[in-house]
């Protein structure tokens, strides 16, 4: 066994969007707290490292995608990755954390031991072999998917077909499309980005075939209102002002649209219809859900439907049948030549990092605890997460769960305790229900069972309302009757 590397205050998992946003809260609220940062890859970035499709981009405006410390600063809201990835490179140097990021650590297993109050993590690296941490708090940021294995739809025949097939989490660098005939499977976020993107760099014909459509809204790239306010204000008071009018109205609107389901559908078929004129069908452009069932595909400057009104790509709606040796037959009978063949069919859902965590030599299974505050996990002590807002930006939940973290850690040291337990007693549990009820998105129907579970209300719930949730944990106490404290003296009691 290798021996215990380091022994650190808190350990985080995944130099990505969530990792990042820990680590510069820890260093802000908690400078006194020796941390490090564990990333199975070679570099920072997570998500938007290892996503190197055509065109990828946020579907999120940047002033809620990004952090509530750094303003964003460029002039398109709606982001390209390597611009993501260069916004998450300035943050790590300006708060000095790559000497805290150790990549090429694959987190295997993670050990709680409640004689000495530690987590015991074991990494695998590159060339097999084995290191060992100890850490007193564990920060989970390693995203909600499986990186090695996205979902994979199992089409009849793809052994027969003689092009190429692509999955967008695994893209060729060296994939030539021009000229040649592409066919995108798939109708969600990264459907939508691929066809514009080849369609108008070289690709012949681009065609996205989806079983079901889904509910697009078209937005201006740039934020005239954040780039007005730039020019008149220091750099932090426009972001701050962007920021609050885009979570405002983000929130009114989805409400807006969940409690009127049929205006909001009939607004939005509406602006479809208006961009691509005769080319707008019921049959490729209507769902059979209302909107925000599923999370709603942004399209910046209407590139999408440009693709689409321009004749370089279009929308077939259908089941397939099989691959074959040319390309794809649908059920109805239709055939859809391929050269290239990009399977945009979703993605796996993957727990905790698919780490494997015990307690005092149990194992954790992950769907038999209740979240906790939407951060932490019934019965575990010392451990916290992301997952992040379906129905708004991932990094608004990163935000004040660092906060609340934070603030935890320093409640810990004026208690004297050296771990925080949200305690669920055995035949106490609430009522378990659907977070993510009115969400019908495959790959949170594929993996809820390997979820959390959810009360119908706080604390014990991963909750969908960002400005409730912001109050909730900036208020509500630490000392809440919920966590349990053990201090220092009781480990040398025990």
């Amino acid at each position: 066994m290798a021996p215990i590397e380091q022994t650190l205050d808190m350990i985080i998992v995944g130099a990505g969007i969530s990792g990042i946003g820990m680590a510069v809260h820890l260093t802000r609220d908690c400078p006194d707290k020796r941390f490090a940062i564990l990333d199975r890859r070679t570099q920072i970035g997570g998500t938007w490292d290892l996503f190197r499709y055509p065109g990828i981009r946020s579907d999120s405006d940047m002033h809620t995608l990004g952090f509530s410390f750094a303003p964003w600063k460029h002039e398109k809201s709606i982001a390209d990755g390597p611009a993501i990835l260069d916004y998450l490179n300035e943050i790590a140097d300006e708060h000095s954390l790559r000497e805290k990021m150790r990549f090429g650590h694959k987190v295997m297993s993670a050990d709680w031991d409640s004689k000495t109050a530690l987590w015991t993590v074991v990494t695998q690296l590159a060339d097999g072999s084995s290191q060992r941490l100890q850490g007193r708090f564990l920060f989970l940021g390693s995203g909600y998917y499986d990186y090695d294995d996205p979902y994979d739809a199992q089409f009849a025949g793809r052994d027969k077909f003689k092009g190429q097939v692509v999955h967008p989490q695994f893209w060729p660098k060296d994939l030539d499309y021009q000229g040649k005939k592409v066919v995108v499977i798939g109708s969600g976020a990264t459907a939508v980005t691929i066809l514009p993107a080849m369609a108008h760099s070289g690709a012949g014909h681009v065609t996205q075939l989806q079983r079901t459509p889904t509910y697009m809204v078209s937005r201006p790239a740039r934020d005239g209102i954040a780039n007005a306010l730039r020019k008149v204000l220091p750099e932090k008071a426009a972001y701050a002002i962007t920021r609050f009018k885009n979570i405002t109205m983000q929130d009114m609107m989805f409400k807006r649209v969940r409690n009127h389901p049929e205006k909001a559908r009939d607004f939005i078929l509406g602006e479809t219809a208006k961009h691509l004129g005769d080319r707008y069908t019921e049959t490729d452009f209507v769902p059979p859900y209302n909107p925000w069932e599923q999370r709603l595909c942004l399209v910046p400057d209407a590139d999408f439907f440009r693709a689409i009104s321009e004749g370089k790509a279009d929308v077939v709606t259908g089941q397939i049948e099989s691959f074959d040796a040319k390309g794809i037959k649908l059920k109805s009978g239709k055939h859809l030549d391929a050269d290239i063949i990009v399977t945009a069919t979703g993605l796996s859902l993957a727990v905790a990092g698919k780490i494997a965590f015990a307690v005092d030599g149990t194992p954790v299974d992950f769907g038999h605890t209740f979240n906790y505050r939407n951060c932490m996990f019934s019965n575990v002590p010392n451990l916290a997460g992301v997952f992040g807002y379906i129905n708004a930006s991932w990094t608004l939940r990163v935000d004040i769960v660092g906060e609340f973290i934070t603030r935890l850690l320093r409640q810990m040291d004026a208690f004297g305790a050296v771990a925080a337990t949200p305690v669920l007693p055995a035949g106490a549990e609430p009522e378990a229900v659907n977070a993510f009820e009115g969400f019908s998105s495959g790959y949170l129907e594929r993996g809820k069972d390997r979820m959390p579970k959810n009360a119908p209300s706080l604390p014990w719930r991963l909750n969908q309302d960002y400005r409730s949730d912001r109050q909730d944990m900036r208020q509500a106490p630490i000392d809440d009757g919920v966590l349990q404290f053990t201090r220092a003296r009781e480990l040398v009691e025990a």
